[in-house]
């Protein structure tokens, strides 16, 4: 067993981590919908007005935030006035880019009252790449607007009166390709027509506009003239390593630097913005689909999810925490039985991932104030590129919320165990200290049907003397550390 020592600086502070850094993202595609979060009023399976309840009641435990929905590549091809109204008057469409048919029994409303329930911020995103800036004006118009235009009093007899005050809107979705193949000053010309109107309707609104690489963004932000009608852009980041399961044992060290090209490109889109903006900070990025995309993923991209899927998101949200000031959202892909999800079924049967389970070890982060953390661990040395890379063993983060403090590490070791030390600095005395760590014998360790426990937190010993902790971690386990000052 080796050590490694984690410094905890309270006294120096990173910003804010916003609730929404823990947010998720829900698309027609696969199950996601359709059994996910949608069963219809006559199904068996228990649900409220057809929203499906172990489900939303999981979602709501963990206090999800956000939640992005209708797409990815399914906005750009939604038309969003095909789901409001009577249900069984709703048209039938193909979904042209997950080869399948859309009943529309799961709309704006619908949705709307599911974010209401789950207790999560609603973040729509609207159609470009095959719709009109007049099409987005009358969905803001719909969900929005107090007065009484007919699309107001339409949501009126759709059963809400009142407007839904959503106020994160995105700007299509992946337009430099399934959005409409758009390059980057096409696309600006697009979104400031779209953000101009828009804005003018309900000035209380955010855009999301569509980023990828850094020259893409370059050339977007040149292009787009108007600063002020962007609030946030987007970035995307999927990643894999081997099979889903029985991987070996390097491709389990080469999933970890793969993810962690991201904090490249947070760090390049975050000087780029400075210079845009004269240092202003005024747009954020949110990066709003990132996870592991398996070459298995089916059809429906239904994939196991697997305890190296959760470390690696532990350790993903640890540089989301040490980059709280540019980041505004993220969106883990995606909320139920679509890639990294959170929580799977098949049929009535409900169970949560290991992934679920680390956003649960790190909601006390939400709305904490991020403080700076130094990790002392041996190096692992793995690919990335077919190129050697340094990897550090330990991946850890800190906050503080008045006299709390929520210390999250993760041992990203294959085999060994870790005797971790957390030293808080600045700090005479602790009390209240306790632990939970989230471990399996197996790094491709599943939840199932038949074993919904096998991963999941449990309470671990924490030896607790002045201001250190210490504890043991297992290989590939992610522990939360909470205490008093």
């Amino acid at each position: 067993m080796s050590a490694a020592t984690v410094h905890v600086y309270p006294n120096h502070p990173l910003g804010v981590i916003s609730r929404h850094v823990y947010g998720h993202f829900a698309e027609h595609l696969g199950r996601c919908i359709d059994e996910g979060l949608w069963v219809g009023e006559d199904s068996a399976i228990p649900n409220d007005g057809g929203l499906r309840l172990d489900t939303l009641q999981a979602l709501r435990a963990i206090q999800a935030p956000l939640v992005r929905w209708p797409g990815g590549c399914f906005a750009d091809a939604y038309d969003w006035r095909d789901g409001i109204g009577p249900r069984a008057e709703r048209p039938r469409r193909i979904n042209v880019w997950w080869n399948k048919e859309e009943d529309n029994q799961f709309g704006t409303d619908e949705f709307l009252r599911w974010c209401g329930l789950v207790g999560a911020e609603p973040y729509i995103c609207a159609n470009v790449g095959s719709g009109t800036p007049r099409e987005m004006m009358q969905w803001l118009e719909y969900v929005n607007y107090a007065g009484t235009t007919t699309l107001a009093q339409q949501r009126a007899a759709n059963g809400h009166p009142e407007p839904h005050g959503v106020k994160y809107w995105g700007i299509g979705n992946e337009n430099w390709g399934c959005g409409g193949a758009y390059d980057p000053a096409d696309y600006a010309k697009e979104y400031r027509r779209y953000a101009t109107y828009l804005r003018r309707l309900d000035p209380a609104i955010e855009f999301i506009a569509c980023g990828f690489h850094h020259d893409w963004n370059l050339k977007f932000l040149e292009s787009v003239g108007q600063l002020g009608l962007v609030n946030h852009l987007s970035l995307h980041h999927y990643y894999s390593s081997g099979p889903a399961v029985g991987f070996s044992e390097a491709q389990y060290y080469e999933l970890f630097p793969k993810a962690l090209l991201l904090e490249g490109m947070i760090e390049r889109d975050s000087e780029l913005l400075s210079f845009f903006e004269r240092g202003l900070g005024r747009i954020k990025l949110a990066i709003d689909e990132w996870g592991v995309w398996h070459p298995e993923a089916d059809r429906e991209l239904s994939q196991p999810n697997t305890l190296r899927d959760a470390v690696c998101a532990a350790m993903v949200m640890d540089v989301f925490n040490r980059h709280c000031r540019v980041i505004s959202m993220t969106n883990i892909a995606q909320t139920v039985n679509v890639l990294q999800c959170l929580i799977q079924t098949a049929g009535e049967r409900m169970w949560l991932t290991p992934t679920y389970h680390v956003y649960d070890l790190y909601r006390p982060h939400m709305d904490a104030t991020a403080v700076v953390t130094e990790v002392d661990s041996f190096g692992i040395t793995t690919a990335r590129d077919g190129r050697p890379f340094a990897l550090e063993s330990v991946s850890a983060s800190a906050s503080t919320k008045g006299d709390d403090l929520l210390v999250t590490v993760s041992n990203l070791h294959y085999r060994e165990g870790q005797e971790i030390t957390v030293v808080l600095e600045g700090v005479d005395k602790l009390r209240g200290a306790q632990m939970r760590l989230l471990s399996g014998d197996q790094a491709d360790a599943v939840n199932s049907p038949d074993a919904p426990d096998a991963v999941s937190p449990r309470p671990a010993k924490l030896n607790r003397r002045g201001n250190r902790l210490t504890c043991v971690l297992p290989p590939h386990s992610v522990a939360a550390l909470e205490c008093q000052r």
